[in-house]
């Protein structure tokens, strides 16, 4: 079971270490609230966006997918709203001229960074979007956005999806992709940051259809993070009352995630009805609404959005996963041993090969086996230091199987596997291996 006592500086020392997340920018002093994703880390990271991708997109036949662009036309923007109603209320200190949001904050007390008392200015609006500049002159006319949100893009180009994928409502439009947001106070490492990566659908249903399609949308995501291998005791569903829901939603359950700093929202799901092909219809000027081929019936389709974040939810993982136990040593002592114990199906290494020496005559066999998995599977090869140490290493980065050529396998052709969760070592058959593997994944 994951450890209670994790505390993010443990899991953040713990991705540097090994390879999973570097702060960004190191060498120059580094950069707040910038993170790098390590030779480990991006292989989880493609992991989980490829499993999302295969569970809510490839294995349903109502579901097609988009990669829109990350700058988009500005109306875009205004008649979305987001240029009007995309804005945290910010505070400042008069004195050091630290910045905050209002609404995480005392505004009676001190300055928490100086100290200084009744220094904070009256809250204003800041709007989140990072704004930029099309073209070699940065005038009014010139302006554009990084998208804040992969979600409307889908909806400008609902039409033509429609059109070109010859689907019938209801069905859905995924994507996955970067979207900017200028936080003013980013924060608890990977969790909240300025650039951040999406996984969101926009499922299309007939206007007296959503609640049951939010129902089932609902039980999906619960898959999913049964899938991830989330500690279901750190989960729970959040109705989100009336007063606190965006602009655009009628109903959105947040699934929330008791995370070391606290319980905060890890995924959404809300009913945004037909608020955005709308606003894109009027501001437009553009038909949007779809026409039943049937009945012949010509409606603006209502919308269920299933909202899932890719850092996010490696940031779950890696808290559900960190587990330690006591582990016996080869002279018969006890020690503890860190263990991430990540899904099979998603860790980001799946076998690793360890000869137990770096003689020839065991490296001529352990590196062409490994490069012949390699094929098949994400593999590490390690021939360096104690074995023990080796083991170790691989079950802090979440290795399901060690795979170590000793000496008697250049007599019996047989290797030992050595499973990362119980740490129970079984021989097996070179010839048999791949196959003993595949069964295991």
């Amino acid at each position: 079971m994951a450890d209670e006592k994790l505390t993010m500086e443990t899991l953040v020392a713990l991705c540097k270490s090994r390879g999973l997340i570097y702060p960004g920018s190191e060498i120059y002093g580094g950069m707040a609230n910038s993170w790098d994703y390590g030779p480990l880390g991006v292989i989880l990271k493609n992991n989980i966006k490829q499993a999302w991708w295969k569970m809510f997109v490839q294995e349903r036949l109502d579901m097609v997918g988009l990669d829109a662009a990350l700058i988009m036309n500005p109306k875009v923007w205004q008649a979305s709203g987001h240029l009007a109603t995309f804005t945290d209320p910010l505070v400042e200190c008069k004195n050091c001229h630290e910045r905050y949001r209002a609404d995480e904050i005392d505004l009676t007390a001190a300055c928490a960074k100086c100290g200084t008392k009744d220094s904070l200015t009256e809250p204003a609006s800041f709007n989140l979007m990072f704004k930029t500049f099309v073209g070699p002159k940065e005038e009014a006319e010139s302006v554009a956005y990084l998208r804040p949100e992969t979600a409307q893009a889908i909806f400008v180009d609902w039409p033509l999806v429609m059109n070109s994928a010859r689907r019938r409502v209801p069905f859905g439009v995924a994507q996955i992709g970067k979207a900017f947001r200028n936080e003013i106070t980013p924060g608890n490492f990977i969790f909240r940051t300025r650039e951040f990566e999406q996984m969101e659908i926009e499922y299309f249903v007939k206007p007296d259809a959503w609640e049951a399609a939010f129902e089932d949308w609902l039980k999906r995501l619960h898959e999913w993070v049964e899938f991830c291998g989330l500690d279901s005791e750190k989960v729970y569903d959040l109705e989100v009352p009336p007063e606190e829901l965006a602009h655009y939603s009628k109903r959105t359950v947040d699934i929330e995630f008791d995370f070391p700093f606290g319980r905060k929202e890890l995924y959404g799901l809300a009913y945004r009805t037909d608020f955005d092909l709308r606003s894109h219809m009027e501001a437009s000027g553009k038909d949007l609404r779809f026409t039943d081929p049937q009945t012949g019936e010509k409606y603006l389709p209502h919308v269920i959005e299933p909202s899932l974040g890719v850092d996010r939810t490696f940031l779950a993982m890696l808290v559900s996963a960190y587990t330690v136990e006591e582990a016996r040593t080869a002279d018969g002592e006890t020690e503890p041993r860190v263990v991430m114990k990540f899904p099979k199906a998603l860790a980001p290494i799946k076998v690793a090969i360890l000869p137990l020496s770096k003689k020839d005559e065991l490296t001529s066999v352990a590196k062409p086996l490994a490069e012949r998995l390699a094929k098949k599977w994400s593999v590490d090869y390690d021939e360096t230091q104690s074995i023990g140490k080796r083991y170790r290493r691989q079950d802090e980065i979440g290795t399901p199987y060690c795979v170590t050529v000793d000496f008697d396998s250049l007599n019996d052709q047989a290797v030992t596997v050595r499973d990362r969760d119980s740490m129970e070592q079984e021989r097996v058959n070179l010839a048999e291996l791949e196959e003993y593997l595949s069964a295991k994944f």
